[in-house]
């Protein structure tokens, strides 16, 4: 389980056969072979460590459901470690399970912060509501606004800075994870409406 903090923004070294590495060095402490890592929101399993790299095996429907299977050489990558039980939740629960990628559509400045506008999956719309918690390419953000089509969330200062959300492009490919109670409502109400009436 994540919260969605970004803890350090790693770069890509290599991406070959389902092995991906990543440069890192802030968050190789403290990390031990099998612990989990979020790359890009994807809950990931250290296979490798060097004190500047991990190194992770990528199964294909990874690939198939993320912007991993698009990750080259230089690319930027945001990086979490798993919660502990002591932690803080600052963020929201993180499951590092990502649902489908979302469309960049582009950034619109508000003083100090700047808008972000994604455009997701039609299926996938549904579960995110306003006000309530999203995770995009592994960063915890709060739907500030939501049409037929698109959501948008609000980036401040320290999240333009320590993510790679903002050195993103529009029309980039951005990895989507939804809010699990709102999947959890979905299943139980469906299941209520299905069951034969006593």
């Amino acid at each position: 389980m994540f919260t969605g903090i970004v803890e350090e923004v790693g770069t890509v070294q290599s991406a070959e056969g389902g092995v991906l590495v990543i440069g890192c060095r802030d968050i190789v402490e403290g990390t031990r072979l099998g612990d989990s890592i979020a790359v890009n929101g994807v809950d990931l399993t250290v296979r490798e460590m060097t004190a500047e790299s991990m190194t992770f095996d990528v199964m294909p429907e990874t690939f198939r459901r993320s912007n991993l299977r698009d990750a080259r050489s230089g690319d930027l990558v945001n990086l979490e470690r798993s919660v502990r039980p002591n932690d803080r939740l600052s963020g929201h629960i993180v499951r590092g399970v990502v649902e489908a990628t979302c469309t960049l559509e582009g950034f619109t400045p508000e003083g100090e912060a700047l808008i972000a506008r994604f455009r997701p999956p039609a299926e996938y719309l549904r579960y995110i509501v306003m006000k309530g918690p999203v995770c995009v390419d592994g960063v915890s953000l709060t739907v500030m606004g939501r049409d037929e089509t698109t959501f948008s969330v609000s980036l401040v200062q320290y999240t333009q800075e320590h993510t790679n959300l903002t050195r993103r492009q529009p029309g980039a490919s951005i990895n989507l994870e939804t809010d699990i109670i709102a999947r959890y409502v979905e299943q139980l109400l469906a299941e209520r409406a299905a069951a034969p009436s006593s």
